[in-house]
């Protein structure tokens, strides 16, 4: 995992990678939710969220439509959630709005909770903790549309973009190499689906750039398949990374195991050609604010994967697919 923040790690993956939960003890004292700083035991029923008050609605942008609309496409995908838009207001800063969202369980099982992030000028970003998010009605509408154009790894499923769900990886992670097994489940559940892969080797991990220029040769020499054999077998024998002389070995075997000529494929991984392709991957990586390994991008929705439970992921895709008219 590369940049990963505490709020991306803990609260803000429970949430599908959308907003951060704020506990309610954290809030400013603009637009308060009731109560929301005593302690209470844990709730056994879905939450009855106190209407709110206009006077809390001070911003002209975005509005109150907008933000549900936004908050709906952001957690819809779970059936158990509920919230409830509770203010937007204006800040010091002209053109920024802050919103604030009760956020509750229909189970019982959590605790209410509140999400407050700042919406832009531009009103298509917000800003939660520390990160810039894509905000609006529909707010991944713009990376879905780059990854169409930019997106050039090899892949598996449809040759259609109807559905895509790229992955960024790093065969030196160890968190990509857990989630492979999700990913060839993917593949099976979701056979119309484009699922590529996207290399992202990180500057921590000496060989991981080498990986990848191999990846890119086998790919370029034996095509698709070839290439998801050796990735395969690349992640497989991950530990043999370690070392340059361990990582010559690795890449060798797992070139052969993809039934193409090691030394052919050494050769076009020293190119300048196939280099720059590898950097490009980084810079596509860089330009969308990919800020962990492994990341799925789906049709433009960022879900970080790691420690997330297969059927939450099969679940956000479902949902993604059904916003997006995807049969």
């Amino acid at each position: 995992m590369i940049r990963s923040s505490a709020r991306f790690a803990s609260a803000f993956a429970l949430i599908a990678l959308s907003l951060p939960m704020i506990q309610a003890s954290a809030q400013q004292q603009d637009a308060a939710a009731p109560n929301a700083s005593a302690p209470a035991p844990a709730p056994t029923a879905a939450p009855v969220f106190p209407k709110p008050d206009p006077a809390n609605f001070t911003a002209t942008s975005p509005s109150r439509e907008v933000v549900s609309a936004f908050l709906e496409t952001s957690w819809g995908y779970d059936d158990s959630r509920i919230f409830e838009v509770w203010s937007i207001q204006k800040t010091q800063v002209e053109g920024v709005s802050q919103v604030t969202a009760l956020v509750g369980d229909k189970t019982g099982k959590q605790k209410p909770a509140v999400a407050k992030f700042f919406v832009l000028p531009d009103g298509k970003h917000l800003v939660a903790g520390d990160e810039i998010m894509p905000f609006g009605e529909h707010p991944y509408a713009e990376l879905r549309a780059e990854l169409q154009k930019r997106a050039d790894g090899p892949y598996r499923g449809s040759a259609s973009k109807n559905l895509e769900i790229v992955e960024f990886a790093d065969f030196q992670c160890p968190h990509c190499k857990a989630a492979q097994a999700n990913m060839d489940k993917l593949a099976v559940d979701f056979p119309k689906a484009r699922i590529v892969f996207q290399n992202y080797p990180l500057s921590q991990h000496p060989e991981a750039a080498t990986a990848a220029a191999y990846g890119v040769c086998v790919s370029k020499l034996g095509g698709q398949d070839a290439f998801f054999t050796f990735a395969s077998a690349v992640f497989e024998g991950q530990d043999g990374l370690a070392s340059a002389d361990g990582a010559t070995l690795t890449l060798n075997s797992a070139v052969t195991k993809a039934t193409l000529d090691p030394a052919k494929v050494a050769v076009c991984a020293a190119t300048p050609e196939t280099k720059a392709t590898v950097e490009a991957g980084v810079k596509l990586a860089k330009d969308l604010n990919v800020n962990q390994t492994p990341l799925l991008v789906v049709n433009g929705r960022q879900v970080g994967v790691g420690g997330m439970p297969y059927e939450t992921l099969k679940q956000i895709i479902e949902y993604q697919a059904k916003l997006d008219g995807v049969q």
